[in-house]
């Protein structure tokens, strides 16, 4: 049975997803801490004013998100989620579809207040049909 810290994690989750869909600038600030430190799946670092300013200028733009497979841990201040999601939208103007699985450090800041403090992005790659 989920605790009220990992119930509230996977509410935020919710509320990430939501913000990054209507890149609500707003929203994604109060979400991400000062000091994030995220790998995309390319192997790019960025902080957390380069992916603000990426949804700000409409760089990035996405068209869904759908979620799977979550899985929340807390201990103390801390709290990692790993989440797959299929992802379409475009960036820079070319549209894009991606299968990712996301583990995402968030780090408590106040009483029941999170941030986002760390992420990373990998690419799903597919079984071979006839792997065993």
């Amino acid at each position: 049975m989920p605790t009220n810290a990992e119930h509230q994690i996977a509410e935020l989750e919710e509320t990430l997803r939501l913000a990054m869909l209507d890149s609500n600038v707003e929203a994604l600030d109060r979400l991400i801490s000062p000091d994030l430190i995220f790998t995309n799946h390319l192997g790019q670092v960025f902080s957390k004013q380069d992916d603000l300013d990426l949804h700000r200028s409409g760089i990035l733009k996405f068209q869904a998100i759908e979620p799977s497979e979550m899985r929340v841990k807390v201990g103390g201040e801390l709290a990692t989620v790993s989440v797959r999601a299929k992802l379409a939208g475009a960036f820079d103007g070319t549209p894009f579809i991606a299968d990712l699985r996301y583990t995402r450090v968030w780090r408590r800041v106040a009483d029941n207040e999170w941030q986002i403090w760390a992420g990373h992005s990998s690419a799903v790659q597919q079984p071979e049909p006839n792997a065993a």
